[in-house]
C-alpha cells in the first residue's frame, strides 16, 4: 500500500504545531467552573478544531466535515490527496491528571475500515494543563493508529473488544510504521485476549449455576393473601 504523506515526520510535526498554536492563541474560551470539567474542555476543543482544521491542513485537504453523531467512529473527516481518506478522533488528556484510558474505537469497526487501504484512522491528541483556572496547551499528537505502540495500548472488553490507550501520560509512536505489522499485531492481541474473557465468562456461568441452585432449594416465602 501506498504511504501518506500527510504522517511524514515533517508534515506531521508542522500540522501538531499549527494546532497548539490555534489553541494557546484563543482567548480565555471556558469559564473557570468549565476548565475542571474533562467533557467541558473536550467539547470546546472539538468546536474550535472543527473551524479551523482545513485551514491548518492547506494542500492536504480537498474536502473536510466535522459533522458526525456522538457515537461515530470519528469526530472529523477530510479526502486527501490521491483520494486517501482519513477520519479524526479527537482526544484531550488534561496532564494534572495521574491517569487516563482514552478508547480509541472498535477492533471490527477498525478492520472493516482498514479493508481499504486507502483509509486511515487518525488519532488527534492535545495535552493541556489546567493551571488557575486557565488552560495551557502543552503537545499534541497527530497520527495514524498504526504509528501507536502495542506497548501503550490495550485491548477492553466491549463488544468485539475496544483498542484504548492504556495511559495517555505514556504514549509512545512509533514513525512510518508498517500497517501490515499493526494489523497483524492486533490479530495476536485479540488471539490472547478472547480466550481470556471465555474463561471469565464460564466462570460467571458457574457462579451463577451456583446461585441458580441455591435459590432452587429455597422456600418460597410468598403467601397466599
Amino acid at each position: 500500500m501506498m504511504k501518506s504523506n500527510l504522517f511524514t515526520l515533517e508534515t506531521r510535526r508542522n500540522i501538531e504545531k499549527s494546532i497548539l498554536a490555534v489553541f494557546n492563541n484563543q482567548p480565555d474560551f471556558l469559564s473557570a467552573t468549565s476548565v475542571s470539567s474533562p467533557r467541558a474542555v473536550g467539547d470546546a476543543v472539538e468546536t474550535i478544531i472543527g473551524e479551523h482544521f482545513r485551514e491548518i491542513l492547506g494542500e492536504n485537504c480537498k474536502e473536510f466535515s466535522d459533522k458526525f453523531a456522538r457515537r461515530a467512529m470519528a469526530d472529523m473527516a477530510f479526502y486527501g490527496m490521491n483520494d486517501a481518506y482519513y477520519i479524526v478522533d479527537i482526544k484531550t488528556h488534561n496532564l494534572n491528571t495521574q491517569f487516563n484510558m482514552p478508547n480509541l474505537t472498535s477492533v471490527e469497526r477498525l478492520a472493516r475500515f482498514y479493508e481499504d487501504d486507502q483509509n486511515y484512522f487518525t488519532l488527534l491528541m492535545i495535552k493541556y494543563h489546567a493551571v488557575e483556572n486557565k488552560i495551557s496547551f502543552q503537545d499534541a499528537h497527530f497520527v495514524p493508529i498504526e504509528f501507536l505502540s502495542w506497548e501503550c495500548l490495550t485491548i477492553g472488553a466491549f463488544g468485539w473488544g475496544q483498542i484504548l490507550i492504556a495511559n495517555a501520560n505514556n504514549i509512545k509512536i512509533h514513525e512510518n510504521y508498517s500497517r501490515k505489522k499493526w494489523m497483524l499485531e492486533l490479530c495476536d492481541a485479540l488471539l490472547l485476549f478472547y480466550p481470556k474473557e471465555i474463561e471469565k465468562i464460564g466462570k460467571r456461568i458457574s457462579h451463577f449455576e451456583q446461585i441458580r441452585s441455591y435459590w432452587e432449594t429455597k422456600e418460597d416465602n410468598l403467601k397466599d393473601e
